[in-house]
């Protein structure tokens, strides 16, 4: 029976496209045990649940070494991403890698993110990042705010996105709440950002801010409110819709 909706799109069919593309680059790897392994482990799950099987099978039949498998893995993802749209459509393939990294790589932490640097360059980061926030807070942001600055607008976005309080479909990030300044500043690096892809975000993760500290938030939109920049003006406008 055919499946549909988006659980459709992660089943056998994935791991079929996932194993062939991984034999290409490691040719040892056990195809037909990892296709056999989802395909039994998928049946009645919904999308998150399998998109944790695959990256559990993952785990289990690539190499046992984190940075062995982790290799494999950033040899098959192929060309980036020149566009703001397609993460989930064309590249939703990539979503059980970085559910891999978010599981499997949170003791590596330079490799880990380096491979979150060049997943989101194509599907996304913004939620296997959140446990590597959490337990490298100054080290994160350290990074992020490098990719707040960066020339690919994919990472620019995941500067903001990965430290969204609220973000959809994620747990909350509640460790800068109460003291938001460290975050406020990666999005002073972005406020003026031209492209509306990171726009949104920020305009996103300023609303949420809205929700968790008004208090602080308001303060900063005061200060953006000065300006004259556009760009700014959209978010701000974007970020207190409906209020």
């Amino acid at each position: 029976m055919s499946e549909t909706g988006i659980s459709g799109n992660f089943g056998s069919n994935l791991a079929q496209m996932l194993g062939k593309k991984i034999l290409a680059v490691y040719p040892d790897f056990a195809y037909a045990d990892f296709v056999s392994s989802v395909k039994k482990q998928v049946q009645d799950k919904m999308y998150t649940e399998r998109v944790n099987i695959l990256a559990d099978a993952l785990q289990k039949y690539l190499p046992k070494e984190y940075p062995k498998a982790l290799q494999i893995l950033m040899n098959i993802l192929g060309e980036e991403n020149q566009n703001e749209t397609g993460m989930f459509k064309e590249y939703y393939w990539i979503l059980p890698i970085g559910k891999f990294v978010e599981k499997y790589g949170i003791d590596d932490f330079a490799i880990s993110m380096k491979a979150l640097e060049e997943i989101t360059k194509r599907n996304t980061g913004e939620y296997a990042i959140r446990p590597f926030i959490r337990k490298y807070p100054k080290r994160s942001l350290a990074i992020m705010k490098k990719w707040a600055k960066s020339k690919n607008f994919h990472l620019r976005r995941l500067a903001s996105e990965g430290l969204r309080p609220k973000l959809p479909w994620a747990s909350k990030l509640d460790i800068f709440i109460e003291n938001p300044e460290p975050v406020f500043e990666i999005l002073e690096i972005l406020k003026e950002d031209p492209i509306k892809f990171v726009q949104k975000s920020v305009a996103n993760h300023v609303r949420d801010y809205i929700k968790v500290n008004s208090k602080a938030t308001e303060k900063l939109v005061k200060g953006w409110q000065k300006t004259n920049n556009p760009y700014t003006l959209w978010i701000i406008k974007h970020a207190q819709r409906g209020k």
